[in-house]
C-alpha cells in the first residue's frame, strides 16, 4: 500500500502538534536540580522544522515560538524571540549550503543552532538585565545530546508521508 503525502493542512497540523507537545515538555514541573537539565524542547522542535519544512516554519514562526517560550518560561518578553530569530536567520544561511540532510548533518547543524540561540540569549540577558545564567550550559548540553530523540521522533513523519 502506497502512503499518500500529507496535505498542506495535515502538515501544518503536525507542525502545530509538535510545538504543543514540546511546550508541555518545557513547562512540566521538575525539581530545581532537575530543571537545570531540562532540554530546550521547544527550540529543538523549531530547529527541526526550520531544517526540514522551511515552507511552513520560518523567521516569523521562530519569533512567535520565542515569544511563546518567553511567556511559558517567565523570561522578559522578546528575549527568546530575538534569540530565536537570530538562530533562524543563521539556519537559513547555513541551509543554503547543505545538499543532503541526514542525522549527522542535522545533528551538527542543530548543535550550531542551539549554541547560537544560547549565546544570543546570554548576550541579550546580560545587556538588558546584567545577569548571566551559567547553569544554562547544562540545558544546552542535554539539548545537544538529546537531539536524536527529536530527529527520530519527527523525521519518521517526513519519511513516511513525504
Amino acid at each position: 500500500m502506497i502512503k499518500s503525502p500529507l496535505s498542506p493542512l495535515q502538515s501544518l497540523l503536525l507542525v502545530i502538534a509538535s510545538f504543543v507537545a514540546a511546550s508541555v515538555v518545557n513547562i512540566y514541573p521538575l525539581s530545581l536540580d532537575a530543571s537545570k537539565l531540562r532540554p530546550m524542547a521547544l527550540i529543538m522542535v523549531l530547529i527541526f522544522w526550520l531544517i526540514y519544512k522551511p515552507r511552513y516554519v520560518g523567521v516569523v514562526t521562530a519569533f512567535a515560538i520565542g515569544i511563546i517560550s518567553d511567556l511559558l518560561l517567565d523570561t522578559r518578553l522578546g528575549q527568546q524571540g530575538f534569540a530565536a530569530v537570530i538562530m533562524a536567520f543563521s539556519l537559513r544561511f547555513v541551509g543554503q549550503y547543505i545538499k543532503q540532510v541526514n542525522l549527522p548533518v542535522a545533528w551538527t547543524v542543530a548543535t550550531g543552532a542551539l549554541i547560537v540561540f544560547q549565546l544570543t540569549l546570554w548576550i541579550v540577558q546580560y545587556l538588558t538585565q546584567n545577569i548571566f545564567y551559567a547553569s544554562a550550559i547544562f540545558s544546552l548540553l542535554v539539548s545537544v545530546i538529546s537531539w536524536p530523540l527529536v530527529f527520530f521522533g519527527l523525521h519518521r513523519f517526513i519519511n513516511k508521508y513525504s
